[in-house]
């Protein structure tokens, strides 16, 4: 189902946007593309330098096969063609921090061809956004710009580092559908292993190529904003160029084709350089690499060993545990929530897992700032505390009390009930005593509620809770109440 038409209304009338996204991410690999250098993430400028990555002369390039197979899983999960023929290329261009003065990417023939993903939308409707290619290539160097009041430093351990270039169709028409699309790309790699995802460490980035055009108009001149490191700078860098561009238009002028920068303080793009075209950058095929010829057999076996996709996962949540597509999205959007969630339901009610999982467990993860993957109460002590509710030892109420004396101490619930004594009083005898002693210290109100007063029932509970501590088994309460008043 496709969500509405997104337009911006201009000065002259709406203009609807053209989006698409070139993301580059970074390949979990212990080893760079090309070279044995390590990859670890904040490690001492300058440490993780071979001299392949340096751009010694006559040092040559040698294939990182798990870096192949991540490519390959990658696109297996985005449902992309796998092109079992593919070529590397260099492409030319100078930057201080790229010292072989090109970059080894792949251009013609990438590994990876068409494909495509689903993107839910906040209002429910889904959308599919094309895929063009997905292709390997080596990240460049860092500059350092602020290390020194003149100088700019060079930090090359990210030179030479593996990553997936992924190209989408010029499919979205809305800042909110680039961010899903964003978003369900990084969920994708995440749970294949093949990308971290953690933009603020630089390791999923993206390019955006936006233009507009007045409604049922052809494509016009895009502009590309380079280099954005979360989906919310996404979103709003798309928003203010796109603004941009329609005053451009509506004045009369013609948008140039060019590179730009979103500065996320003031909120707008502004220019980098003119747009390079592919001749620009004189591409011609690695004269260091053969061409990268993969076996079918070995494409299936990785095929053969990918986990369950979210998607997937979302819909057995919705087929098997019969939850509502909205906790299935929840519960799916990280894997190792997933993960967290089906071992809490493992053998118990489903809805009441899901729930406690993205109620209380969530809500305890932002006040003590810790993650599913290092949580305040374990799954399992969660699996055990909704034992505890259904054998009747603890009430939905004590229940709570119970999980945030977990979320303190990092206690199991059973040792918690019985330190503290919250067992819930199951003890029919006990029961009846305090409603009696409620009923003979209210007998005015008993009066009113048998005149028909039927509301003043809540407060008969309320008080026999009170007086039991709030132990009493809620059911029995209600029951031996009713049968007192009766």
């Amino acid at each position: 189902m496709s969500a509405a038409t997104y337009t911006i209304e201009g000065r002259t009338g709406p203009w609807e946007l053209v989006i698409g996204l070139e993301v580059h991410a970074q390949v979990i690999s212990r080893a760079k593309l090309f070279s044995g250098a390590a990859t670890a993430f904040g490690a001492e400028p300058n440490t993780q330098v071979s001299f392949v990555d340096a751009g010694f002369p006559g040092m040559l390039p040698v294939i990182n096969r798990e870096c192949v197979a991540q490519a390959v899983r990658t696109g297996l999960g985005l449902n992309a063609r796998i092109n079992l023929w593919s070529r590397f290329d260099r492409k030319n261009y100078f930057y201080a921090d790229l010292p072989q003065g090109y970059q080894i990417s792949q251009y013609a023939h990438p590994i990876v061809g068409s494909g495509a993903v689903e993107i839910e939308l906040p209002d429910g409707t889904t959308k599919r956004i094309g895929i063009t290619r997905l292709h390997l290539e080596q990240d460049a160097g860092k500059s350092l710009h602020d290390q020194h009041p003149t100088k700019t430093f060079v930090d090359l351990n990210r030179s030479g580092i593996a990553l997936m270039e992924i190209v989408s169709e010029p499919d979205m028409r809305s800042p909110e559908e680039a961010g899903a699309y964003l978003a369900k790309l990084r969920q994708i790699m995440r749970y294949l292993g093949t990308c971290d995802g953690n933009m603020e460490e630089g390791s999923l980035r993206a390019d955006v190529n936006v233009s507009v055009r007045r409604p049922g108009e052809g494509y016009r001149t895009r502009c590309e904003v380079k280099n954005i490191n979360s989906i919310r700078f996404v979103m709003q860098a798309i928003e203010a160029e796109a603004r941009r561009q329609i005053a451009v238009w509506e004045e009369g002028g013609e948008v140039e084709q060019e590179t730009r920068l979103f500065d996320t303080g003031r909120g707008v793009t502004r220019s980098m350089r003119s747009k390079e075209e592919a001749h620009d950058y004189r591409y011609f095929p690695d004269p260091d690499l053969p061409p990268l010829v993969l076996d079918e057999a070995w494409v299936e076996e990785l095929r053969r060993t990918l986990p369950e996709l979210p998607d997937a996962r979302k819909a057995r949540y919705m087929r098997d545990f019969g939850l509502p597509a909205y906790d299935a999205s929840v519960l799916v959007a990280e894997k190792e929530t997933a993960a967290y969630y089906e071992e809490v339901a493992r053998g118990r009610d489903p809805k009441l897992a899901a729930n406690w999982v993205m109620g209380d467990l969530f809500a305890a993860l932002n006040r003590t700032r810790r993650t599913i993957a290092d949580p305040p109460v374990s799954a399992r002590d969660l699996g055990a505390l909704l034992d505890l509710m259904r054998d009747g030892t603890l009430s939905g109420k004590l229940a709570k009390e119970v999980f945030e004396a977990m979320v303190e101490t990092g206690r199991p619930p059973g040792a918690i009930v019985e330190e503290r004594g919250l067992r819930q009083v199951t003890d029919t005898g006990a029961i009846e005593a305090a409603v009696a002693k409620v009923l003979a210290a209210n007998a005015d109100k008993v009066a009113e509620y048998k005149a028909g007063k039927e509301k003043l029932f809540g407060f008969f509970v309320g008080q026999v809770m009170k007086a039991m501590q709030g132990k009493a088994n809620p059911a029995l309460v209600n029951e031996l109440l009713k049968r007192a008043l009766g």
